[in-house]
């Protein structure tokens, strides 16, 4: 018989045991591991079982357990001693508190996201952009940053994937209950459940209720909107994360940005948590924050452009997407339909909502709604999430910014970061403990600071390697484990699955692949030649294993073929002891693959990665990155701790070649380079080079790969500058900035560069050569205040454009001339030797400007000026 009502019955604690209900319920203890083994003493096996999450776990043991361990003397000892460190995390003053008075730091920040990867406990997050995000707030949690997290409570999560007998992928979508995960909901005072509500057409409306997660010291707003007064079709709005059609998404991050705004509200009036200053959005699911807060304001008396100028200043847009594929866009009728007077913001028109989103530049589909240009048009600060994203973000977006090179595109970069306590394998932290002390380790582990982390150098060779193969040996018991289940779910009986206990070795050179599994990752690469792969995993003197995991999308057929290839291949009896792919990948399984591999492989697409953080995992584990120079690899990589496989990326190679190409430096690296150095002992017995480079990699990669590095830079050059930008704003200047733009927009057709003249006309000058450089221009109904005319000059190419250009501001000389023009003057210094080039441009100026490129507007010499001018010297 089936339930028609289901109820969580939660056990009585004794009043001792009281502390156990906060500790469980803080996710510190995903990253805290003295309240982890606390947790798990008290009842281990209850622990195994509920796969080491407390809720559960105290939902599961029996009273009489509870009723010893409430006479247990050293247990409450230890319990008084864990609930007093987290007080103390909870309310001492950390980084930002020490910093704050200093740079005048915001009061509040909050982080939208559409997924958040904290712990398997609370499966909410599918991939790298939900464990980025995960990331983020434990660091923020550790560093003391105010940040209030806000994003969707999926009543199914992300899928569980097993595989059928043949190596096809299978989803499932367990139904999670939240009153069984490490959530409370949020109540108005009178005890009722606080609420969002969302109009939709037609007159429906979409309530959503939220769920708090607290996150250490950072709260985790998660809105549902599956509530019984909600329509069986809105009760749907939150089932799966990315599943559904173009309307489920739009109603999916219409609620995640204007609900979640909303819920922000709630919470700060319901717990007087200070009000946000400055609102990030990771990626653009969450863009319709900024139209929520622009209707805020207009119903406070802005207009809508005054508050756009308002909303602008205070927020934080993150793109994680290097095509325009990867980016949510809608049909303008759809986004139309859901907003304006039969919908939500019937206060705003609907032409100016759409305008922000609009693709109105070359290139574009004037007919769709593109999230992460509304998000780039909404927010004043915008960044890529590694230097060379930030550099494809810019030229991705170079159409929102015309007559600008893509260098002055206003996007930046911050490279992404991991959770060191959460990624750092025990053994690893103790290590470090042994050599500086555990408070200091802790520190450099979660704080970041100093470049390099010099007491690694003193550790000798012997206990790296010695951790190096205990770390080995657990991932191959894991990998036996696991594919033991995986097999039996394939239909496997007992007796064909002998073979297991075999599988893998603790002293073979042991290699990583794990991820999303789009085709831009290329899992099957390694499978481009298979003879010379066999060949790799069965060398006599020198084999390789590789452990293989990664999830395909449920609606993308081409990614599970590329699992039924890898899995197909995995399952030849010559080689399965030796290579093994493991399904269900998710954070549980991660956090023993990562410090078990020796090397860490990654060959995607170049420049398709934006960032790729597993390798950063990994080598805070003391592993080494074999990959492509994409993302965060091509920042930072050095031979002195890894490999950079070759791209073959000329614009005469076709896809095949290519693959072809890529595929056969992979396997030269592996077999002349990688494995060789493995297996190469010195004097003492060890592999000296090889532990090298894994000291290397700690030392000097260590500091780099932190979340604590990431998120102080996220304070320092976007949430701070948000902050005060935001202050700046007042209603008054709001006003004045949006009437300037208009004002300058307007005249700009107007502006024209009309003379250009140098002090000589000489093709060849000595370095260090000043010239005189004068300009005439027609500013129309501006004035000299409204603009900046600058001197643009450096070294040119071959057809004569500017690179790595310095721009030197002009000044006026006196009046206008009778016919209304401007002159300007300043000197050109000749500062760098070989071809060299300069021109003349007009670009808006205003106090309140975040750069000369905001309004998009530049004005250049027309040709022929720019021929007669000729500042061109070789």
């Amino acid at each position: 018989m089936k339930a028609i009502r289901r109820f969580t019955v939660r056990p009585v604690l004794p009043e001792a045991l009281y502390p156990l209900s906060d500790l469980a319920r803080n996710l510190r203890w995903s990253w805290h591991a003295e309240t982890r083994d606390l947790l798990q003493s008290v009842d281990p096996e209850r622990w195994a079982a509920s796969g080491g999450d407390p809720v559960r776990l105290l939902g599961d043991v029996a009273p009489a357990r509870l009723a010893e361990l409430a006479g247990d003397r050293r247990f409450l000892r230890r319990l008084a001693a864990a609930a007093g460190d987290l007080g103390d995390y909870l309310n001492g003053d950390r980084w930002y508190q020490s910093h704050a008075p200093r740079l005048d730091l915001p009061a509040a920040i909050a982080y939208f996201s559409p997924e958040f990867g904290i712990t398997a406990a609370l499966p909410q997050y599918s991939g790298g952009l939900g464990i980025l995000a995960g990331d983020h707030l434990k660091t923020a949690s550790d560093l003391g940053v105010p940040l209030i997290g806000v994003g969707l409570l999926y009543r199914h999560g992300y899928f569980r994937q097993t595989l059928s007998r043949d190596g096809w992928q299978q989803e499932h979508y367990p139904v999670l209950d939240p009153h069984e995960l490490p959530l409370v909901l949020l109540r108005e005072p009178d005890g009722t459940v606080a609420r969002v509500f969302l109009a939709l057409p037609g007159g429906r409306r979409l309530r959503a209720r939220i769920w708090l997660a607290q996150v250490g010291r950072v709260p985790l707003l998660l809105l549902d909107s599956d509530v019984e007064e909600n329509d069986l079709g809105e009760r749907g709005v939150t089932d799966r994360l990315y599943g559904g059609g173009s309307e489920h998404r739009l109603l999916q991050e219409m609620l995640l940005g204007i609900g979640g705004v909303r819920a922000v509200r709630a919470y700060c009036r319901l717990t007087g948590h200070a009000e946000p200053e400055v609102f990030h959005t990771n990626e653009g699911h969450a863009g319709f924050l900024g139209l929520e807060r622009i209707a805020e304001l207009h119903d406070a008396g802005l207009d809508f452009d005054s508050a756009l100028e308002a909303v602008r200043a205070g927020t934080v847009f993150t793109t994680h997407t290097p095509v325009p594929a990867g980016i949510d866009r809608f049909d303008r009728e759809l986004v139309a339909r859901h907003f304006g007077p039969d919908g939500e913001l019937p206060r705003i028109e609907v032409e100016q909502i759409l305008r922000l989103g609009m693709e109105t530049y070359p290139g574009g589909e004037p007919n769709l709604f593109n999230m992460a240009v509304m998000g780039l048009r909404l927010g004043r600060h915008a960044n890529g999430v590694s230097l060379l994203h930030g550099h494809v973000s810019r030229e991705m977006f170079a159409g929102l910014w015309p007559g600008f090179d893509p260098e002055e595109v206003p996007i930046t970069s911050v490279t992404n970061g991991v959770h060191a306590p959460t990624w750092v394998a025990p053994e690893v932290f103790r290590l470090g403990a042994r050599q500086i002390g555990a408070e200091r380790t802790e520190d450099a582990m979660t704080v970041g600071g100093p470049e390099r982390w010099d007491a690694i150098a003193e550790i000798a060779d012997q206990e790296i390697w010695d951790l190096r193969r205990v770390l080995r040996e657990q991932l191959v018991l894991e990998v036996r484990e696991r594919l033991q289940a995986s097999w039996r779910q394939r239909g496997a009986g007992t007796a064909e699955l002998g073979w297991i206990d075999g599988v893998l070795d603790p002293d073979v050179l042991t290699i990583g692949f794990a991820r999303r599994v789009p085709s831009y990752k290329r899992l099957t690469l390694m499978l481009r030649d298979r003879d010379r792969l066999m060949e790799l995993l069965l060398h006599p003197r020198r084999p390789v294993q590789i452990v293989v995991a990664g999830k395909a999308h449920p609606a993308d057929d081409s990614g599970k073929r590329l699992i039924q290839e890898l899995v197909r291949f995995a399952d030849d009896p010559r080689v399965r002891h030796r290579i093994v792919f493991l399904p269900d990948y998710g954070m549980a399984m991660a956090q023993k693959l990562y410090p078990g591999c020796d090397v860490w492989l990654n060959n995607p697409l170049r420049p398709l990665e934006a960032c790729g953080t597993s390798g950063m995992k990994a080598a805070l584990n003391g592993g080494l990155n074999l990959s492509v120079l994409d993302g965060w690899w091509d920042e930072w990589f050095q031979p002195d701790f890894g490999w950079a496989i070759p791209t073959a990326d000329g614009t005469g190679t076709d896809e095949d070649r290519r693959d072809d190409l890529e595929a056969a430096a992979l396997y030269d690296l592996l077999e002349q380079r990688v494995a060789p150095r493995f297996y190469e002992r010195g004097q003492g017995g060890l592999p000296d080079r090889w532990i090298e480079m894994v000291r290397q990699t700690l030392m000097h990669l260590g500091p780099k790969v932190l979340a604590g590095r990431m998120v102080r830079e996220y304070v320092e050059r976007l949430y701070t500058p948000a902050a005060h930008a935001h202050r700046a704003m007042t209603p008054d200047a709001a006003r004045e900035l949006a009437a300037w733009k208009a004002r300058v927009r307007a005249a700009w057709p107007a502006v024209t560069v009309d003379h250009v003249e140098t002090s000589t006309v000489a093709a060849t000058a000595e370095l260090g050569t000043t010239l005189s450089l004068r300009v005439r221009v027609g500013l129309g109904d501006l004035a000299p205040d409204d603009v900046e005319v600058q001197a643009v000059s450096g070294r040119v190419d071959t057809e004569d454009r500017i690179a790595d250009a310095t721009a030197t501001a002009l000044k006026p000389a006196g009046g206008p001339d009778p016919e209304g023009r401007w002159a300007y003057e300043g000197p050109l210094s000749l500062d760098r030797t070989g071809p060299f080039g300069c021109t003349v441009r007009i670009l808006p100026a205003h106090r309140l400007l975040a750069g000369g490129a905001e309004l998009g507007l530049v004005t250049l010499p027309a040709e022929e000026i720019a021929e007669a001018a000729g500042v061109l010297m070789r």
